[in-house]
């Protein structure tokens, strides 16, 4: 995956991601970075943050998002949701439709704070 030269996302919906994900959860949002199954795009960093990150093999490892929905499509789980990753410095939360994912790199937050910032997401990816 690569990311494109020119934006994958236009600035309106950047902006909706954006703001969905602040007011959900304030600070404590590091970045955010829009996929699709062949580019992506990193819509948000926070200002204390070097933009230095491996976003190409974080996005090749969250694409296996676009898998999940059937996966565990029939489970006695229910239909999948998002996704929360636990890392020694913070967490990642993936989010995916079919054709089009985010995901976001926060501090400590509570479950509730993860379901509800996943939820805002799904709803404006499934607009």
């Amino acid at each position: 995956m690569r990311p494109k030269e020119d934006d994958i996302i236009d600035d309106a919906r950047e902006s909706e991601l954006i703001s969905a994900c602040r007011t959900t959860i304030g600070d404590q949002l590091r970045s955010i970075t829009y996929f699709t199954k062949d580019r992506y795009e990193q819509i948000y960093l926070r200002s204390d943050l070097e933009s230095d990150a491996d976003l190409a093999g974080f996005v090749d490892y969250e694409s296996w998002g676009f898998h999940a929905h059937t996966a565990y499509s029939g489970s006695e789980l229910g239909n999948y949701r998002f996704t929360i990753r636990v890392f020694d410095n913070g967490f990642l939360v993936r989010v995916t439709t079919p054709t089009e994912g985010v995901f976001l790199t926060t501090d400590g937050l509570t479950l509730r704070d993860f379901q509800e910032v996943a939820m805002a997401l799904r709803g404006l990816l499934n607009e």
